[in-house]
């Protein structure tokens, strides 16, 4: 189930996106959501998101910058290996320049860079450039 959401989540943001949204609102949410979207500010994608109301419902509002052309949730549960990760890397991604891999790690949500360089592996949440 928390991987739907996390779908439904970046989906909206990439239509968002191509419609020239400046901020969209993402229902419902979760920890996994908003630690991609800490990945996701850190690496320059998205201006800043805030959290209201964390412990209902809750929703989180996205302050875009015009940067995500494609976001992705993979819905299936993808075990990757710390030395794979490059070879998936190449395979996922469209270039060597931009693009991130998100990984649930046992020290933490990493993108794929982070992953490397603690020698982590993990399941892959999804991808954006």
């Amino acid at each position: 189930m928390g991987r739907r959401i996390l779908n439904d989540a970046l989906t909206s943001i990439v239509n968002a996106e191509r419609r020239g949204k400046a901020t969209v609102e993402l229902k419902p949410i979760s920890t996994v959501i908003s630690s991609f979207l800490n990945i996701m500010k850190y690496r320059g994608y998205i201006k800043n998101f805030e959290v209201h109301d964390p412990h209902r419902v809750g929703r989180i509002t996205v302050d875009l910058q015009g940067r995500v052309n494609d976001c992705r949730a993979l819905t299936y549960r993808q075990d990757i290996k710390a030395k794979d990760i490059e070879k998936y890397k190449t395979l996922k991604l469209p270039t060597r320049q931009w693009g991130y891999v998100v990984i649930s790690t046992p020290d933490g949500v990493l993108d794929h860079e982070e992953a490397i360089r603690r020698n982590v592996g993990g399941q892959v949440l999804g991808y954006f450039h």
